[in-house]
């Protein structure tokens, strides 16, 4: 991922010594099994423990010749460790490595994406109960519907990230698995007993039944979470989106001093974190296909997938956490315009209302068919100018069906907010 979108805790745990890093912890604790489990001479991992290393520079050396950047990595540890060196990787094949090192990396990775997530749910919880009571339009096909809450709103968004962070933690703990039973997954050295201990050491799992890798389908869950909260957030911001034009302006992104909107157009205020983060959705559904298309391995395995996990695991990670940190920061520093939400319900006249004017004319015997065309006959012939709640009295349709006092409490809008305050109170816990 590009600097301009790597925060730094993120972007060091993806970076290709943070990978050698997992790579030798892995190392370790296989050659901590097996001395424990008189696999390797005892006297030896104390050795090994101490002295193995490895340096970047070296392994890309050796690589050089090798072409294999495994055996390259275990040939710079074991020289670094000397005669010891001889017992780093026994038994192993490198998917044993490389699949329970990524487990161990997506591991550390997981809890700071999580600090993100909570920092835009936090955000949200607190602006939604700010706007527990500001009314504003519901709008359906983009055109306005029935009154709501921008707090009401603002639930919505928390309660669905708050379901991504379930299914998140879910698929952690299904990625949260170790394999190390050899070429083809048959433990033909080394036995189930090691792995079990290797996995205790790294707070992972055997996997049930391997191949010469973990199967695919555990990433593929992984990059679906990562793709669905890219949704979230791309619904988010086209929320914001339409809010901030100029024809609706109900809220704003914030604008800090000194910040410029346009090069040519000075007056410009423009909603440039809900566009980025947009286009930030893309890329994550993106890395969801490429991983479910991991899934379809030659035989026990093949390398179709390295290359790309190389590419989707620290690009995925790195920009989920880079795309929710900065839609806290929308969220915190939005510019809520609550008269213009007023003033924008008023543009519909009274239409908002309609629906509940229908069920009162069915209160009253009609049928809903008869009622729906009342109420929409007389939402249609308004003139600029007019009101449904003034005309309702006036229209040959309507007339006989109405009385002020109904009127005022339907118009009132408090049967649209009666419920806001027990719905949000229940998406907020």
């Amino acid at each position: 991922m590009i600097q301009r979108y790597t925060r730094m805790e993120m972007g060091q745990l993806w970076s290709q010594e943070a990978r050698f890093e997992c790579l030798k912890d892995v190392e370790l604790a296989v050659a901590r099994a097996q001395a424990e489990l008189g696999i390797i001479p005892a006297a030896a991992y104390p050795v090994i423990a101490e002295k193995a290393d490895f340096q970047i520079d070296r392994i890309l050396e050796i690589e050089k010749q090798t072409k294999h950047d495994i055996i390259a990595f275990v040939s710079n540890m074991a020289e670094n460790v000397g005669p010891e060196g001889r017992y780093l990787h026994y038994g192993m094949t490198s998917s044993d490595a490389l699949d329970t090192a990524l487990s161990v990396q997506v591991g550390k990775a997981g809890p700071v994406l999580l600090s993100s997530l909570h920092a835009l749910m936090k955000s949200l919880k607190s602006k939604a109960l700010e706007h527990k009571g500001t009314i504003c339009s519901g709008r359906t096909h983009g055109m306005h519907a029935e009154p709501t809450t921008f707090g009401l709103k603002l639930a919505g968004f928390y309660a669905e990230f708050a379901r991504h962070e379930k299914r998140f933690h879910a698929a952690m703990e299904n990625m949260a698995i170790g394999k190390l039973s050899g070429a083809v997954g048959t433990y033909s050295f080394l036995k189930p007993d090691v792995e079990k201990k290797v996995c205790e050491y790294l707070n992972l799992k055997p996997e049930t039944v391997a191949t010469q890798v973990i199967p695919r389908d555990r990433h593929a869950e992984l990059f679906s979470c990562l793709a669905l909260m890219g949704g979230a957030l791309e619904r988010l911001a086209v929320e914001f989106r339409h809010l901030q034009r100029n024809e609706v302006a109900e809220a704003y992104e914030g604008f800090s001093k000194g910040q410029k909107g346009s090069s040519a157009m000075p007056h410009k205020k423009n909603p440039i974190s809900s566009e980025n983060i947009t286009g930030c959705a893309r890329l994550l559904r993106s890395y969801c296909l490429s991983a479910m298309e991991n899934m379809a391995l030659w035989h026990e395995r093949d390398i179709s997938h390295s290359s790309v996990e190389r590419v989707i695991f620290p690009d995925a990670f790195i920009l989920c956490d880079y795309a929710l940190h900065r839609m806290a920061g929308v969220v915190e520093n939005l510019d809520v315009n609550a008269e213009r939400m007023l003033a924008n319900m008023e543009l519909s006249q009274g239409q908002l209302f309609s629906s509940h004017l229908l069920l009162h004319m069915v209160d009253q015997g009609l049928s809903r068919e008869e009622a729906y065309k009342k109420a929409q006959s007389v939402s249609h012939q308004l003139e600029p100018g007019q009101h449904l709640r003034d005309q309702l009295l006036l229209h040959p349709e309507t007339k006989d069906f109405f009385d002020q006092k109904v009127i005022d409490e339907i118009f009132s809008g408090q049967r649209h907010l009666a419920q806001v305050e027990e719905v949000m109170k229940g998406a907020l816990q």
